[in-house]
């Protein structure tokens, strides 16, 4: 079935987490990791994207971040567009260099936003990429670093964190790292990385289904927070009216996806559509099969037209996908 609509509205809370191919690098060097944040901090200075937490590790990203005007999903698209492309032309490489769609988790930020700050701070340590807490603090690629006053990036409200800690700068990071020593000892990955008191039944219209026959809905990941804050969030879902496009749009959507993909892999709309073999064109028509149909929701028929394939293929690279395990809870 395919994926809902992403929630979100200026000023929304989100831990986003984004993921390399098959657990791919996304990051080479240090040079590719420079240029992911400066293209993250000049995206998010422009759009009025807030950040407030990350770290860079190897083949995945952790951030906490609130939307700016134009939505999160703008932002995102831009920065990973962006970033595949300079990162291909770099490395000599073609095709999607992220797992499908990035995940993001709705935050509560009262009650989860400090923790959230302290678990995307300490991958890099729990991960090894630093020894210890002290060399956290100047390990350029984690906004630990930031908080500590050892790097500075401009674009990450390092001030708005330490607001949440104390009301002077000494007092206020004097409390964020004995917090962020506090949350090494605990284990919050299931927490605050697999969703919340929420997950999925298969969309917001079968969760509302669920809700109007009276039964209790056993959630949906993209949401972490209290009772009264899940209340709101389906509240403002049952109230939205676009949640279903139309056809038309889904197949623009589509079509702007196809045109996007084939930029990133350095081949045009027409050689995708040729019916070729060679290089990574079956895995890349596999790729937009499986958005399409499971997330957009577009035809069968429809999705082969744009790939330039027939309907029995298309229905091939499905169930090749599903048969081979392929399919997997992340959503990056």
């Amino acid at each position: 079935m395919p994926r809902g609509p992403r929630l979100d509205a200026p000023g929304t809370f989100h831990h986003v987490m984004i993921r390399g191919i098959e657990r791919s690098s996304i990051f080479l060097d240090e040079a590719d990791r420079s240029e992911f944040l400066e293209r993250m901090g000049r995206l998010a200075m422009a759009s009025g994207t807030g950040i407030y937490a990350f770290a860079l590790m190897s083949n995945h990203v952790h951030a906490l971040v609130k939307s700016g005007a134009d939505g999160l999903s703008s932002f995102m698209r831009r920065l990973l567009s962006g970033y595949a492309q300079y990162f291909n032309r770099r490395h000599n490489r073609v095709g999607y260099l992220f797992q499908n769609r990035y995940k993001s988790i709705i935050c509560e930020e009262d009650a989860y936003f400090d923790k959230l700050v302290a678990y995307i701070h300490l991958n890099p340590l729990r991960a090894g990429l630093a020894g210890t807490l002290q060399e956290l603090s100047f390990y350029p690629w984690s906004g630990h670093a930031v908080m500590m006053n050892e790097v500075v990036y401009e674009w990450m409200d390092r001030e708005y964190v330490l607001r949440f800690f104390g009301e002077t700068e000494g007092a206020a990071r004097k409390a964020y790292l004995a917090f962020v020593e506090q949350e090494l000892g605990i284990d919050r990955e299931q927490e605050l990385s697999g969703g919340g008191l929420l997950r999925s039944q298969g969309g917001w219209s079968e969760v509302l289904s669920l809700r109007k026959r009276g039964e209790q809905a056993q959630g949906d990941e993209r949401i972490l927070g209290g009772d009264e804050f899940v209340r709101e969030i389906m509240n403002e879902a049952e109230n939205r009216t676009d949640v279903q496009l139309p056809e038309t749009k889904l197949q623009e959507l589509l079509n702007e996806t196809v045109k996007q993909a084939c930029a990133e892999a350095g081949i045009s709309m027409a050689y995708l559509q040729s019916g070729s073999r060679s290089g990574g064109l079956p895995l890349l028509r596999k790729a937009l099969a499986r958005k399409a149909v499971w997330e957009y929701g577009v035809s069968l028929a429809a999705t082969a037209r744009q790939l330039g394939v027939t309907t029995s293929a298309v229905s091939h690279m499905l169930k090749q996908v599903t048969d081979g395990g392929a399919l997997n809870g992340a959503n990056s």
